[in-house]
């Protein structure tokens, strides 16, 4: 089974907690006005890429120093055969580390309930419903005041048992050639950001929250 991801980066300590895997899933319908990651809306974009390959990579670029597992996008769920792959193959991984796995959605809780009940069952934790611009920013991990977060798992309870009131940060990830910045920003902060960068003579071309 082959999953279609945007990217996956290590270690991100922004979207829940400790250090964690963060797997982008490429492709999104829902489209939420004001996103950051509209680099990952294209459904014909990213990589297919065998999900028992994927996790094997991860295993090895994690070097056993790993906290959890994030799942974002991209909408993970509307590739569910392929999410349910990835669970697997994860499964397996946490036979040997014990971490937990959180997914986002933008679809409301409501549906992921009656459409995808058993994908839901097998999360640790999971932040869905869309990403609204006009609500406030709750605290960390969360874009948007309506979107909960849901602890199916013993684990996830364990862990997620109440959100940190830390404000939202941002991570840099500097790679090859783009930079990726990771996290929940407050509004505006990318435009300062745009604004502080080019006071040091540097421009931001096709930055995801513009594309």
């Amino acid at each position: 089974m082959k999953l279609r991801v945007s990217r996956v980066h290590f270690p991100v300590t922004v979207l829940g907690p400790g250090r964690r895997l963060g797997i982008w899933v490429q492709g999104c319908g829902i489209k939420c006005h004001g996103c950051v990651s509209r680099d990952t809306w294209d459904r014909n974009g990213g990589q297919l890429i065998d999900v028992n390959e994927l996790v094997q990579d991860c295993r090895r670029i994690t070097a056993g120093q790993i906290d959890g597992v994030t799942i974002t996008g991209g909408e993970p769920f509307e590739q569910p055969d392929a999410l349910a792959a990835l669970l697997d193959a994860l499964e397996g991984w946490r036979t040997a580390k014990r971490f937990d796995v959180l997914c986002y959605s933008g679809f409301p809780l409501k549906q992921l309930e009656r459409e995808h009940a058993t994908l839901f069952a097998r999360l640790d934790a999971l932040i869905p419903e869309p990403f609204v611009e006009e609500r406030p920013i709750p605290g960390a991990w969360r874009g948007s005041d309506n979107q909960p977060l849901i602890a199916p798992s013993k684990l996830g309870r364990e862990r997620y048992s109440t959100f940190p009131i830390k404000a939202p940060s941002i991570q840099v990830v500097v790679t090859d050639n783009p930079i990726w910045f990771i996290g929940i920003p407050r509004r505006g902060d990318m435009d300062r950001l745009q604004v502080l960068v080019k006071q040091y003579g540097l421009e931001l071309e096709d930055a995801s929250w513009r594309t």
